[in-house]
């Protein structure tokens, strides 16, 4: 049995302009999948060279780079079992034309080029990619159950 893992989850330009980083965020949770960490930012050039540094050189690469920082991301770490292969799953194949119906990509995209979502492809990727865009104390995994923040609250007087 794998452990929790934790993956990076990026709600790209697309998506945010379509008003989709609350539907994506509720698939995840409906899931299960915890939301651990979470912010909207324009990417730098610093953050679009290192998330995108396996590509360059190639032909495509200066694309990748304008495409990530022509608008706002959502970037997110989100944490439960099995939690890189998972996501990915619930995202769906990189072109939406072969993505399974039900999925992000098949429900949202139309092209490869403008997916909607990225997720990390391996626990090493989501490593990298996590700490091109958050510092550790900025990731919360400590979240309670509903039923232990009411008995906090009425314990507390």
């Amino acid at each position: 049995m794998r452990p929790e893992e934790r993956t990076f989850v990026a709600i790209k330009p697309d998506g945010v302009q379509r008003g989709l980083v609350g539907e994506v965020i509720k698939r995840f949770e409906t899931k299960g999948y915890k939301v651990t960490a979470l912010k909207m930012l324009q990417v730098t050039d610093a953050q679009a060279k290192a998330h995108y540094a396996e590509h360059e050189g190639k032909p495509f690469y200066p694309r990748l780079i304008r495409y990530i920082q022509s608008g706002p991301v959502v970037a997110m770490v989100v944490e439960g079992y099995n939690a890189v292969a998972g996501v990915r799953h619930l995202m769906g194949s990189t072109d939406p034309d072969k993505a399974e119906v039900g999925t992000i990509r098949a429900d949202f995209a139309q092209v490869m080029e403008y997916n909607v979502v990225h997720g990390s492809d391996s626990v090493e990727s989501a490593e990298r990619e996590i700490a091109i865009y958050f510092d550790e104390n900025e990731i919360f995994d400590e979240r309670k159950c509903m039923s232990e923040l009411v008995t906090e609250y009425l314990d507390a007087d």
